[in-house]
């Protein structure tokens, strides 16, 4: 599924993928290194998509490790995906972790 920023859109956070009660998404104009945040009930943590460290916040084991599997098996779309994002073009939903 393909969505499209508004314009008028400064700190919009698209939802990219979601599974296991996990939201990732990343926000529009959003500073470098890229990166994506992870939401999990009350914990969130951005992440770097690069080296995969968490750069801020705090996610449970278990939810930290479906995060790290899921965006191992997707670093090229994360990137592509934080590309296009920061660029306010078309983004892509990424599958989630099955």
């Amino acid at each position: 599924m393909i969505r499209k920023q508004s314009s008028k859109a400064k700190k919009v956070m698209p939802s990219i993928s979601r599974f296991y009660g996990i939201v990732i998404y990343m926000y529009f104009r959003e500073h470098n290194p890229p990166h994506f945040h992870a939401k999990y009930n009350e914990y969130e943590a951005q992440i770097s998509i690069k080296d995969l460290r968490i750069m801020y916040g705090h996610l449970p084991p278990k939810a930290l490790g479906l995060v790290m599997e899921w965006a191992g098996s997707h670093k090229k779309e994360l990137l592509k995906n934080w590309d296009k994002i920061q660029k306010g073009q078309r983004w892509v939903k990424i599958e989630p972790l099955i």
